[in-house]
């Protein structure tokens, strides 16, 4: 038996004047996963647990079958498994996110998506002036890492220490929302002190010249320590495969025993090579049992705010992904399933990760089809499948 697993991020969403009222999900053309909802079945997830704030570290953790109540600890460190950083049972990681902060708002939360070349720059540059117990780790463009080493010197933070994603802050003012609890000021007086290291740097004068936004400072948040999640293997008794551009989605996939496809072309932006990813992931599947592709461009189209960003990114998703991997599948192998799920809803109009129900359809293999004809958010709430608990999904998924 095959299995895929394709996540297109944040996808979910509310009606949309500018779309005839209907949502991202209604209104883009979406033949290949309308076709899995009529030859399948059509349901809701919950992925984000009120208890933890809503965001695809909790909710893909969910989605994978891992329940974040029982193993997350924090965004940074998953990341922090991604980039194969050693975490001692001491040592802390932290996301870094290099952002645009103007007059104390939060005028963007990429820092005009800033390359990775220039963010290696800028954080050489942090490394030079902070403590030997703090280091900076460079990740995909704004995606960043401090990583704190406790052994010598204990960190200050526990797990009461509070943080704010910066994405949730856009256009808004971040004067109440620095690091709070244990720890907290290092965290503020680093971010503070970033304004400084930045402000004269070459990176951003370059930028200021090329019209792009700068990066004003770092924002710190994410905090935790390593977490230990039962890999896929010994759970499912299915070998894995990803393929996505980011660190979060590698992280996880690194702790539950997956392999990480790299696709060139892939950004993490709405930019990014659809096609090569379905091709990879088609590939794939004749040496994994399960893959799953993680698109990012649905997220950020919601984070921007792009209502038309959102619908032509569900568009590639469908017709350089959803459908190529679902006439492999049909073609090519006699048993299979695939799943279409987002992790969370990501609102056009707040711009920013909601928690609540997100749409999932499946099918294949020993599945009867219910009377579904589209797969959007309205055919989910019409459904009487659901489920409360995400991480249920996925055995529902491999054994259902």
């Amino acid at each position: 038996m095959k299995y895929v697993i394709i996540i297109p991020d944040g996808a979910a969403d509310e009606p949309q004047e500018s779309l005839n009222n209907q949502t991202p999900l209604e209104f883009a053309n979406t033949p290949a996963m309308d076709k899995i909802a009529k030859q399948g079945i059509v349901g809701s997830t919950n992925n984000t647990p009120l208890q933890l704030a809503a965001g695809s570290s909790v909710a893909c953790m969910n989605l994978l079958g891992y329940d974040p109540l029982k193993y997350f600890t924090g965004r940074a460190p998953i990341e922090a498994a991604a980039a194969k950083l050693n975490l001692g049972p001491n040592d802390w990681a932290v996301r870094c996110n290099l952002v645009n902060i103007q007059d104390q708002v939060m005028k963007d939360f990429t820092a005009g998506q800033i390359s990775t070349e220039e963010a290696g720059q800028l954080l050489a540059t942090a490394t030079e002036t902070t403590e030997e117990c703090i280091e900076f780790a460079t990740g995909v463009s704004y995606r960043n890492l401090l990583i704190y080493r406790g052994d010598e010197k204990p960190a200050p933070f526990t797990t009461e220490t509070r943080s704010t994603q910066p994405h949730d802050l856009t256009d808004q003012s971040v004067a109440d929302s620095f690091p709070r609890g244990p720890g907290s000021d290092l965290l503020a007086s680093l971010m503070q002190e970033s304004v400084d290291w930045f402000s004269n740097h070459e990176v951003n004068q370059k930028r200021i010249h090329n019209a792009q936004p700068t990066a004003t400072n770092i924002w710190l948040w994410g905090q935790g320590q390593m977490p230990t999640l039962p890999s896929f293997q010994e759970t499912h008794s299915l070998n894995g495969a990803i393929i996505t551009a980011v660190n979060l989605l590698r992280g996880l996939g690194h702790l539950i025993g997956w392999e990480t496809i790299d696709v060139p072309g892939a950004t993490g932006y709405t930019d990014t090579d659809y096609a090569a990813k379905g091709k990879h992931a088609i590939a794939a599947l004749e040496n994994f049992d399960l893959v799953c592709v993680h698109v990012e461009a649905t997220d950020e189209a919601s984070h921007e705010g792009g209502e038309k960003k959102k619908v032509t990114a569900l568009e590639s998703i469908d017709s350089d992904i959803v459908a190529p991997i679902l006439e492999e599948l049909s073609n090519n192998h006699e048993q299979w399933k695939i799943l279409v799920a987002p992790d969370h809803p990501t609102f056009l109009r707040t711009k920013t990760h909601s928690h609540g129900d997100v749409p999932f359809t499946i099918c294949g293999s020993g599945l009867t089809p219910d009377d579904s004809e589209a797969y959007n958010e309205v055919s989910a709430k019409n459904s009487k499948l659901s489920f409360d608990r995400g991480h249920e999904l996925m055995p529902y998924f491999i054994g259902g």
